[in-house]
C-alpha cells in the first residue's frame, strides 16, 4: 500500500487500494461475523447514526442523480465477473454502512472518496461531508446491452433489504434479512446491515461470497451469501440470530412485494392500466403433506394477516406469474418483467407456519406485501437461531413445482347472468395449466376438489377443458355466511391423483373488489 500511495497519487482513494488487491481471500471467515454478532448482542443496542437530513429530505430525482462513477468499481482492474458500483446513502438509506474487502492480504476497510460520484449540482457536491460513508452497494455482471457493459443484478441498501434480478428481468420485489414484529399492533422492528465483508473473487469466479452484520433493537445477526448467476440469481443464506429481547412474531427469510390492483380487484378510477403489481401470489410446499398451495394476493381495505401451517416447509415465495406485456400495458415499469423468489429451507427448521402480511395501499409506490416463515417456539432473549436457506429469484419456473398452476382467477356475482341465479352466491371461476396437465386430452377424467371453510357453502362445481388455450377451468358458485368472509380450497384430480397445486382463495365480507382476472 505504502508503494501504491506514492506511485498513484493522482488516482482516487479507491482505485489505489484496488491496485494493491489480490484475488484469494485469507485469515477471516463467516465464524468472525458469528463472533461479532454475538457480542454485540450482549450489549445495549445503539441505533446507527442518520446522514445529515438534507440527504434524507433529497427528491427521488436528486438522489438518482448522484451516480457512481463505473470506472472506479471494485474488482475493475482485474476483468471480474463481479464488480461492485457504491452507493450514497440518502433518501430511503438514512445510515451509512461499513464495507471492508477480504484478500490474500486480509481485512481491509474500503475507504469513502466522494469524489467517486458525480452529483446534481455543485451546492449539493459541496455540502456532502468528506467522511460520509457508504449507503450500500450494487453487485454487477457483464451485459453488452447494458449501460457501459454492465448490468446490475443485485443491491444490498436500506436496514437489511437487499434485492436481485435473474435473467430479463427488471427490479421488483425485496428480500430482507429478517422481519420483527410485522403487522403487529406493538409495531413493526427494522434491524439494518451495518456492516458487510466482500470476499475478492478470482476473475472468472462464478460464485462470490460475502457477509453481513446485523443489529437491532431485539436481535442481532451474521449472514454469509455465496452468490451465483444464470437464468436466475441463486443465494445460498446461512444466519444466525443472537436474540437480545423476546420476540413477539419472528419472521425468518422476509420477502417484500406491491400489490396495487390486479383482474381480481376492481380497477381504482382513473387508472388506465389492467393490472399494477410487483407480484400476484404466495406459493407455499408442505413437505409434509406434499401439497402445494397458491393464494393470490389482494389490496385489503384494512390489514389482513393469513397464516400457512407446514408441516414440513420445503418452500415458499412470492410469484409474478403475469409475463406478458398485455397483463399490464406498461412499458414504463415493466411489472411483466418482475421477478419471482422462491424461498428453499436447508436443514429442518422445526415446526411453523409461512405468514401472509397484506396491508392497504392507495398507490404503487408502497410496498404493502410481506411473506415470510414463523417458528411455532417462542423466541426468547438469549437464544441462539440458525436458519440456512436458498434464496431463487427469476422467472416463475424459481419454484421448481411439478404441479399444473392456477393460471386466472375470476370472480363475479353469482345472481345475474353468467354466474347463476343464487342471491348472495360467487361465481368463481379458476384456470389451471401445464405440469400433468400439460398433453392431457380434453376428454380425460379430470375432477375437481373443492371445500369452503368456516361456514361458507359450495353450492356447485364443474371441469370443463379450453381447447383454444390449453387450459382446466373449474367453475364454482358458492355462498358465505352471514357476515363471514368466504374462504376456498380447490385443485384438480386426474383419476385419483392430485394433479395441480391447491388454489387458495378468501373473499372479504361485503367484498366490493369484483374484478376480471388475477394469476
Amino acid at each position: 500500500m505504502e508503494r501504491c500511495r506514492r506511485g498513484l497519487v493522482l488516482l482516487p482513494a479507491l482505485m489505489c487500494w484496488l491496485f494493491s488487491a489480490q484475488v484469494s481471500a485469507q485469515g477471516f471467515g463467516f465464524q468472525d461475523v458469528i463472533d461479532k454478532a454475538r457480542e454485540k448482542a450482549g450489549e445495549s443496542y445503539q441505533a446507527p447514526t442518520p446522514v445529515p437530513q438534507f440527504l434524507q429530505e433529497l427528491s427521488q430525482e436528486q438522489y438518482q442523480g448522484i451516480r457512481f462513477k463505473s470506472e472506479n468499481s471494485l474488482w475493475r482492474e482485474s476483468g471480474s465477473h463481479f464488480q461492485v458500483s457504491l452507493m450514497s446513502p440518502g433518501l430511503y438509506f438514512k445510515h451509512a454502512v461499513k464495507l471492508n474487502v477480504v484478500d490474500a492480504q486480509g481485512v481491509h476497510d474500503l475507504p469513502y472518496d466522494k469524489n467517486n460520484f458525480t452529483y446534481t449540482s455543485e451546492e449539493l457536491a459541496r455540502r456532502v461531508p468528506a467522511d460520509l460513508g457508504y449507503g450500500g452497494f450494487r453487485l454487477t455482471y457483464p451485459d453488452a446491452d447494458a449501460e457501459n457493459g454492465r448490468r446490475a443484478f443485485m443491491v444490498f441498501a436500506g436496514a437489511s433489504y437487499f434485492r436481485a434480478i435473474g435473467k430479463n428481468n427488471h427490479f421488483g420485489l425485496s428480500a430482507r434479512g429478517i422481519a420483527v414484529n410485522t403487522g403487529l399492533p406493538s409495531g413493526e422492528q427494522f434491524p439494518s446491515f451495518t456492516e458487510f465483508w466482500l470476499i475478492r473473487p478470482n476473475a472468472k469466479a462464478d460464485t462470490l461470497t460475502l457477509y453481513a452484520l446485523l443489529d437491532g433493537r431485539s436481535l442481532t445477526g451474521a449472514y454469509q451469501f455465496d452468490i451465483r448467476l444464470g437464468d436466475a440469481a441463486v443465494m445460498d443464506v446461512k444466519s444466525r440470530l443472537f436474540i437480545r429481547n423476546d420476540i413477539e412474531k419472528l419472521g425468518v427469510a422476509p420477502l417484500t412485494s406491491m400489490f396495487f390492483y390486479g383482474g381480481n380487484t376492481a380497477r381504482p378510477v382513473g387508472e388506465w392500466r389492467p393490472r399494477v403489481h410487483d407480484s400476484d401470489g404466495l406459493l407455499m410446499h408442505d413437505g409434509g403433506s406434499g401439497e402445494w398451495l397458491w393464494r393470490p394476493l389482494l389490496n385489503p381495505k384494512n390489514l389482513k394477516i393469513d397464516y400457512f401451517s407446514a408441516a414440513q416447509v420445503q418452500g415458499f415465495g412470492l410469484m409474478q406469474r403475469q409475463t406478458r406485456f398485455d397483463d399490464f400495458q406498461d412499458f414504463g415499469a415493466h411489472y411483466h418483467e418482475r421477478p419471482s423468489a422462491w424461498v428453499q429451507p436447508k436443514g429442518e427448521w422445526g415446526k411453523g407456519r409461512v405468514s401472509l402480511v397484506q396491508l392497504p395501499s392507495n398507490n404503487e409506490v408502497n410496498n404493502n406485501i410481506v411473506a415470510f416463515w414463523t417458528p411455532d417456539e417462542p423466541v426468547r432473549q438469549g437464544q441462539t437461531l440458525a436458519y440456512d436457506y436458498q434464496l431463487k429469484v427469476g422467472a416463475p419456473t424459481v419454484s421448481g413445482s411439478d404441479r399444473a398452476s392456477a393460471v386466472k382467477t375470476f370472480v363475479g356475482d353469482g345472481n345475474r347472468a353468467g354466474g347463476g341465479n343464487v342471491e348472495g352466491a360467487y361465481r368463481i371461476v379458476v384456470d389451471f395449466a401445464g405440469g400433468p396437465l400439460k398433453d392431457v386430452p380434453g376428454n380425460a377424467p379430470v375432477t375437481s376438489d373443492v371445500i369452503a371453510e368456516g361456514d361458507g357453502e359450495v353450492i356447485e362445481h364443474f371441469v370443463e377443458f379450453l381447447a383454444p388455450v390449453n387450459r382446466w377451468r373449474v367453475s364454482i358458485l358458492a355462498r358465505p355466511a352471514a357476515d363471514q368472509p368466504l374462504s376456498l380450497r380447490a385443485f384438480l384430480k386426474k383419476g385419483e391423483d392430485t394433479v395441480s397445486e391447491t388454489w387458495s382463495y378468501e373473499i372479504p365480507v361485503n367484498n366490493d373488489i369484483l374484478g376480471g382476472d388475477s394469476r
